[in-house]
């Protein structure tokens, strides 16, 4: 099995147990685990990557995204700061409708090729889209993607029940029955599934909000998520309260805790509209969070109380949202975005997360989200899965005294000099491994310009 040492490493942050940072030191690792962290170490037979004037990270991990989202970014026509989220999704979807087969696998690189260029490794997507003008092996185009790039990815099976004319914003040609839904979740799960350690890739249940899906689809997925000993996903918190006490008299989150759609095996994202006294329901029962600064931010949404959330005890990890609000896949980007949010409301709240515990829900704490302790930090036993920054760089002068704090602090969002996936590199120096750039930059333009602008004018000034 190959082995590489990473030497001379400035400062390795590793976000254990201990929040150990290591200073001039080595990793030496096997295949796709770490075996050992330290000075001076040897093996002839070992590959060696010079890490001399870097600092080495835990890889990222993005618990929400929807990449089928990255071929309508800069569409101002369909912004949202002056509507509501559900008023957004009548309009969006409109766009949405369109995608296909080439669209959904393009547009999966763009954004995993970002993820990877700003240091993350494990990026889950929320794939809700299924028009009934394409085929249902969305999710496997987005696999073969992942394959190409080398990225550790997590597949979220999503979908759209309620009719229009039942209160949901989905056009007929996307919605589909609960048990097409479940059907092709169990497709997914015999095909993708892989429970073990240093897996890259599973699968992840997740219709896509309950607004937009009837009742029965929700405690149907938590059923075989049980019975597959899969993870569960969804929306929540995110404008559709109001809805949900119209249409079932109770709040979002009473309402899943009714139907069991809640648990140590549930993440849900946003939350913005999380009550204090709701914080307990969902540290009580180990339900995680994905916060999603971007959107939140653009949306002139609130931004969620992390310092009142942690008291409770609530899980918490970070994502990056769908480029449709977001418009980058930068996680980075959101680290840095979300730290500065924490700081700006510190004072009513008492206090905020150091840029370092902002780094661990964007590492170590999502892993764990996601059920996964063979990564998140850098330790003996986990996975080779860390980004390098380069620190020697004139810019970065008078701020490497502090590596566990850096990225947030200092806003270090641009691209990272390498990434490595379970043991192998897939970015270094500006370069995918192996990719031919240009070639699929060129094929996904192709490709996602012919989902917008050759089939929109139908749609006229509402769309473009």
């Amino acid at each position: 099995m190959k082995r590489t040492i990473i030497k001379n490493a400035s400062a390795i942050v590793s976000c254990d147990s201990k929040d150990r940072v290591y200073k001039d030191c080595d990793i030496l690792i096997q295949g796709p685990e770490i075996m050992e962290i330290g000075k001076g170490l040897a093996d002839p037979d070992a590959e060696i990557i010079s890490a001399q004037g870097k600092f080495i990270y835990p890889g990222l991990v993005n618990t929400h995204h929807h990449f089928f989202q990255t071929f309508a970014r800069n569409l101002m026509a369909v912004d949202y700061p002056n509507i509501t989220v559900i008023q957004w999704l009548d309009e969006i979807y409109e766009i949405f409708k369109m995608i296909d087969s080439d669209a959904i696998y393009y547009s999966s690189l763009a954004a995993m090729t970002d993820l990877i260029k700003h240091g993350c490794t494990t990026a889950f997507d929320h794939q809700y889209c299924f028009p009934n003008t394409t085929d249902k092996k969305l999710v496997d185009r987005q696999m073969e993607a992942a394959s190409l790039l080398g990225i550790r990815f997590h597949a979220g099976r999503g979908a759209n029940t309620l009719p229009r004319e039942k209160g949901s914003t989905i056009p007929s040609s996307m919605l589909e029955t609960t048990d097409e839904f479940l059907s092709d979740c169990e497709r997914l799960i015999d095909l993708y599934h892989n429970p073990a350690p240093f897996s890259m890739s599973q699968i992840v249940i997740a219709p896509c909000q309950p607004v937009n899906c009837y009742k029965e689809t929700f405690i149907e997925s938590a059923a075989l998520g049980r019975d597959k000993s899969v993870l569960l996903h969804t929306h929540l918190g995110e404008g559709e309260n109001e809805l949900m006490v119209q249409r079932w008299g109770k709040r979002t989150l009473d309402w899943c805790e009714e139907i069991g759609f809640i648990g140590e095996d549930v993440w849900y994202a946003h939350g913005w509209e999380l009550l204090p006294q709701e914080y307990k329901t969902m540290a009580d029962s180990k339900t995680g969070l994905s916060h999603c600064p971007a959107p939140a931010t653009l949306g002139g949404f609130p931004i969620i109380d992390i310092p009142g959330m942690r008291r409770a005890g609530m899980k918490l990890s970070l994502g990056c949202d769908g480029s449709a609000t977001n418009d980058s896949s930068n996680l980075l980007d959101s680290l840095r975005m979300a730290y500065l949010m924490q700081c700006f409301h510190s004072k009513e709240r008492g206090g905020s997360p150091s840029p370092y515990q902002m780094l661990k829900m964007a590492s170590i704490e999502g892993a764990k989200m996601m059920g996964r302790n063979d990564f998140g930090s850098l330790a003996e036993g986990k996975a080779a899965d860390l980004f390098m920054v380069d620190v020697s760089r004139l810019e970065m002068a008078g701020t490497t005294h502090d590596p566990a704090n850096l990225l947030a602090r200092a806003g270090v969002t641009g691209e990272v000099y390498l990434t490595m996936i379970n043991g192998k590199v897939v970015f270094k120096e500006g370069e995918l491994t192996g990719i031919d750039e240009k070639h699929l930059f060129n094929a996904a333009e192709k490709a996602c310009n012919s989902s917008i602008r050759d089939r929109c004018a139908v749609y006229g000034k509402n769309i473009l």
